[in-house]
């Protein structure tokens, strides 16, 4: 509803001027009347489903900014009329085919984004695809609102025949222009149409020389226009074709008419959807226009506004920073005219219907509005010299009507209270309505000028001041509130730099009452602890970023160096899995050429080749040992309890280890030497390593061609004496299988069981091939009933 509907709190808060600029963002008449209709509601879940859609409005504004809205109309009053059954014109039906379309377009879009978007999902939803009723329109009415002649057939075959009767008149018509005679007759040597029939323009004196019907003549009688009698049936005949044309035209238009309003509710549910889209996303616009946020709400009396800018100052704005119905009920805000006192007024009472709207605020995130409070406002000036009311009394009227109706959980906002009247009964006043709505449970927000309401409202239990700041030196507002402050009008300060002589500013304070006076210099003092607080909150938000910074760079570096440590240590790993399968590679290849030299060489060499088989082997002993040496596991994945000097430790922060050198001290920090460097660690970083790994890695040993020698080889403890392969490719299968059995024999097996399954006929012959292949395979067949069926393959092993 417009200014008109909207009660007078609603317009003392200016709430008329944000609808109107909301109305503004609406693409068609259908937004702007859901806009006109809008009014603020107390209803907390009402309130966040409204807040929700504006979101979605302004979140899908922000991510689709070329979204297919706009094109579409009003369509009402056709679609009303063609279901009474009148005859839309083709003008008419081309903004329905148009809008439908549109409507169809924007569905399609809406429902196809991606991700949640409950409310334009569901509002797209309740748009209706009329594709068939658009194509019929379109089909028939061209760009010009004019009916197609391919629009029926008949409507085809009637205008051919209309061109061609007028293309006979006028072949008859050209052949009286060509006549030499009949040119002396005409007063100009041109056809025309009067009353939608041919006729030439004969000059009066010759009327009689051409026979025919005389339709009209001139302004000044000296030319008649006559149809000749040659061209009288001609025109009958074109006339007949172009009633018959018409009739057609109509019937088509009817026939239009009907298949829109046979649909007519289904159109108009359309039409609501869409308009409810267009005020969704006009809410979204205003949003992104006042660089607004969603208030947090709350229903239990509470308002938190965080650095508030009222929407509808321009320039730059100071924002008002105040919070309600936490620590105090009531706030009573002093201090100069054109301070701010009444804007922080507005933009408290503003805010709160805005919400209740479900509009976005133009505020810091995390303000907080209890949508559910009854608004008053006593504000502005309301004196009436009809009424013959004076301010006091414009006033007062306005605040009784406000005692009658509030209740707790009110917000009630009054202007300069008490003032317009004397200033001790005005006080008394103030202070006595104040008393009333904080002891009803409101919250309120009251102007003055009183230093009464300053101290009462330090005396008073949930009643707190509040100061517009005023600098000193300048001797203009800064438009700042500070709450825990009372303000001082600052009169004397401003007459003063207007150039009020100062004897008469003294003479003025000596005229202020003791109490006044006491209460000034209180204000003084809390001023100046106020700055010099400010001062100190600076310098130590200050320290705190210093700090909150070099933290922050220390964190940077420590992920970094954790990063590095991290890729280091992989490095290590993959280095040491490199020196394994280098070993297993060359002790196999040693294998084989010791017993093909025992089998093909003679003593002597035989002697001479397992001597250097046993250098070898020792040398790769020794080098397995010293590499892996480097990349010991920890054990566990808890810190030590207990450590003692020579304990060999992983640090987990650096990815190496290193042997303890002292035991813990009292800060919890172990003294370790990692290579030549010493360093002071926490016990949490620290694992130990099992120093009994080396042991575990060589105490098996296998005996290796029976030639009165033995090799000395690392044994795994942990492998075990099959492997399972089921669900493994061909390749991957084979890899598996060519390291198990270097590990098996290595770990003094002599048979061994691959497990491929009963199912897995083409693994079991691949690994078949495979296996007569290998060189450590001496045999193998399918297992047995009681070793594991035909699923397993039971493999030989050695050398």
């Amino acid at each position: 509803m417009g200014a008109k509907g909207l009660n007078k709190t609603y317009i003392k808060l200016e709430l008329d001027k944000i609808l109107a600029r909301l109305e503004g963002y609406c693409l068609s008449p259908l937004g702007a009347e859901r806009v006109r209709a809008l009014e603020p509601v107390r209803d907390l879940e009402l309130v966040r489903r409204r807040q929700e859609a504006t979101g979605e409005g302004e979140r899908v504004l922000l991510r689709y900014p070329d979204l297919p809205l706009g094109n579409f109309q009003d369509i009402r009053p056709e679609i009303n009329r063609a279901a009474a059954g009148a005859i839309l014109e083709g003008q008419e039906l081309l903004r329905v085919a148009t809008t439908l379309a549109a409507g169809r377009r924007l569905r399609q879009f809406l429902l196809g984004l991606e991700g949640e978007w409950p409310v334009l999902k569901g509002l797209a939803a309740g748009i209706g695809d009329f594709r068939q009723l658009e194509r019929a329109i379109t089909a028939a009415i061209g760009p010009d609102g004019l009916v197609l002649d391919q629009a029926t057939p008949r409507l085809a075959s009637l205008r051919q025949q209309v061109r061609q009767a007028q293309e006979r008149i006028k072949e008859r018509l050209d052949s009286y222009l060509r006549s030499t005679e009949m040119q002396k007759y005409l007063q100009d040597n041109l056809f025309t149409i009067r009353n939608d029939r041919y006729v030439l323009p004969v000059k009066q004196e010759y009327r009689h020389q051409v026979p025919g019907l005389v339709h009209d003549q001139s302004a000044s009688g000296a030319t008649l226009f006559i149809e000749p009698m040659a061209l009288v049936e001609l025109n009958n005949e074109l006339r007949r074709l172009q009633t018959a044309e018409a009739r057609e035209v109509e019937a088509i238009l009817l026939h239009l008419s009907k298949l829109v309003g046979g649909q007519k509710e289904e159109i108009l549910a359309s039409l609501a959807a869409l308009g409810e889209l267009d005020f969704t996303l006009a809410k979204g616009r205003l949003s992104q226009a006042m660089a607004a946020v969603p208030p947090r709400l709350n229903a239990g009396g509470r308002w938190r506004i965080r650095q508030g800018r009222h929407p509808l100052l321009g320039g730059r704005v100071v924002p008002v920073s105040l919070t309600l119905g936490e620590d105090f009920d009531t706030l009573v805000i002093t201090g100069p005219n054109t301070g701010g006192k009444t804007v922080t007024l507005k933009t408290m009472g503003l805010f709160t219907l805005m919400a209740q709207c479900g509009l976005h605020l133009p505020a810091a995130d995390g303000t907080e509005v209890d949508v559910t409070a009854a608004v008053y406002a006593d504000i502005g000036d309301e004196q009436s010299i009809e009424q013959s009311l004076s301010t006091f009394s414009a006033h007062m009227r306005q605040i009784v009507a406000i005692v009658r109706e509030v209740e707790a959980g009110s917000l009630v906002l009054l202007d300069e209270l008490g003032a317009g009247t004397d200033p001790t009964e005005g006080a008394a006043l103030a202070m006595a309505i104040l008393d009333y709505l904080t002891g009803v449970g409101a919250r309120t927000v009251a102007t003055t000028h009183f230093s009464e309401l300053k101290a009462y409202a330090y005396a008073t239990p949930r009643v707190e001041n509040a100061a517009v700041e005023f600098d000193s030196e300048t001797l203009q507002p800064t438009y700042k509130l500070l709450i825990g402050t009372p303000g001082e009008s600052n009169a004397f300060a401003v007459a003063g730099r207007l150039g009020l002589p100062p004897a008469l500013i003294e003479q003025a304070r000596g005229f202020l009452s003791e109490e006044n006076r006491r209460v000034s210099r209180l204000i003084e003092g809390l001023t100046a602890d106020r700055r010099a607080s400010a001062r100190e909150r600076a310098e130590a938000e200050s320290l705190r970023r210093e700090a909150e910074a070099a933290r922050e760079a220390m964190e940077k570096e420590r992920r970094e160096w954790q990063q590095q440590a991290a890729r280091q240590l992989e490095k290590a790993r993959e280095e040491a899995r490199a020196i394994l399968r280098r070993a297993r590679y060359e002790v196999r290849e040693l294998m084989a050429r010791v017993e093909k030299a025992l089998a093909e060489e003679s003593l002597r060499s035989q002697q001479q080749v397992l001597s250097r088989a046993r250098q070898r082997l020792k040398e790769l002993e020794d080098e397995v040992e010293t590499g892996m040496e480097r990349y010991q596991p920890v054990a566990g994945g808890q810190p030590p309890e207990h450590l003692r000097a020579g304990d060999r430790v992983f640090l987990a922060s650096w990815g190496q280890v290193g042997e303890v050198i002292s035991p813990p001290n009292e800060q919890g920090e172990v003294l370790v030497q990692v290579g030549a460097l010493k360093v002071n660690v926490p016990v949490k970083e620290l694992r130990l390593v099992n120093n009994d790994h080396h042991e575990n890695r060589t105490k098996t040993r296998r005996n290796v061609a029976g030639a009165g020698w033995t090799v000395q080889a690392a044994v795994n403890d942990d492998i075990r004496p099959e492997i399972d392969l089921r669900g493994l490719t061909v390749a991957e299968a084979c890899h598996q299988v060519d390291e198990y059995l270097d590990d098996a024999v290595l770990a003094g097996l002599n048979r061994v069981s691959l497990i491929h399954g009963k199912g897995t006929g083409a693994l079991r012959v691949a690994l078949q091939d495979y296996l007569r292949q290998h060189p450590l395979v001496k045999g193998f067949r399918l297992g047995g009933a009681g070793e594991g069926g035909s699923g397993v393959t039971i493999v030989d092993i050695g050398r």
